[in-house]
């Protein structure tokens, strides 16, 4: 064969693989099953399980369960790495993730906003198992998780920003309405508590809590989720508080100690 019939074959592929990656669309954190993704990027589906093979060998998808999503390769192009400040916010807080997670056994995130997505800083597993879109150092769209609606609710500039444009619908249930968006922030204001019912993943439910510091306004927030039915999360509200409360005491004797040491170099 030719370098030139090579050249062209490989170009082919390369075709292929970005039309079959472009066919995740806003499955990509979820995942999708081979042959919806062979349907939608219009390749034959034993062409895109064999391409599928090379692109997770790769990192550009993995598995997820019977279906693919993007793989941490493809979902940190374009991205910064954690910033310093996200660095300290995790060192700072995920003792008080782990506490969360031995009082409920269930898996928890801790996660801060950046524009109109939440970064989850860190997660722990926990023993009712569940499909979920949430990974480390992963984005996920703010409005319809309960860590975003949480962490939106104190941040008007991030929420009007958001509201210009469109509220993709996740699942069914996800709130596509500006209007109802509003009412239910003026709810989590109420309560400093916030819900995600089947609202980015059909079977999952979550609820979060504002980790608050200086000024009243959240620095990161802290979620328990679990399977739909096996799972309430109103049950879960009391310890949620309490250890959010007790995490954001840390974080202001953290920035106390912080200041302290700044008056003191000034002063030397």
């Amino acid at each position: 064969m030719s370098r030139t019939m090579s050249a062209r074959d490989d170009r082919a592929a390369v075709d292929k693989a970005l039309a079959l990656l472009n066919a995740f669309g806003q499955d990509a954190i979820t995942g999708v099953g081979v042959s919806e993704l062979a349907r939608r990027a219009d390749l034959s589906k034993s062409t895109a399980f064999r391409l599928l093979g090379m692109l997770q060998r790769n990192g550009a998808v993995e598995r997820a369960g019977n279906a693919y999503r993007l793989g941490k390769m493809i979902q940190n192009l374009g991205t910064s790495h954690e910033t310093v400040a996200q660095g300290r916010m995790r060192d700072a807080l995920t003792p008080y993730l782990a506490d969360l997670y031995e009082l409920t056994k269930q898996t928890v995130h801790l996660a801060v906003l950046h524009g109109a997505d939440v970064i989850y800083l860190n997660k722990l597993y926990g023993h009712l198992q569940v499909r979920s879109p949430s990974r480390i150092g992963g984005f996920a769209p703010a409005h319809c998780t309960a860590v975003g609606k949480v962490l939106l609710a104190y941040d008007p500039d991030a929420t009007e920003q958001l509201l210009h444009g469109e509220l993709a619908a996740w699942t069914p249930s996800t709130i596509t309405s500006p209007e109802v968006f509003r009412r239910e922030l003026a709810e989590v204001r109420r309560t400093n508590l916030a819900f995600d019912r089947e609202e980015i993943l059909p079977g999952l439910n979550c609820i979060a809590a504002p980790v608050m510091g200086p000024k009243g306004k959240p620095v990161a927030a802290l979620s328990i989720s679990g399977p739909t039915g096996k799972f309430l999360p109103e049950s879960q509200s009391n310890v949620l508080r309490n250890v959010c409360y007790a995490a954001g005491r840390a974080v202001a004797a953290v920035n106390a100690q912080r200041q302290h040491q700044l008056r003191l170099a000034r002063g030397a």
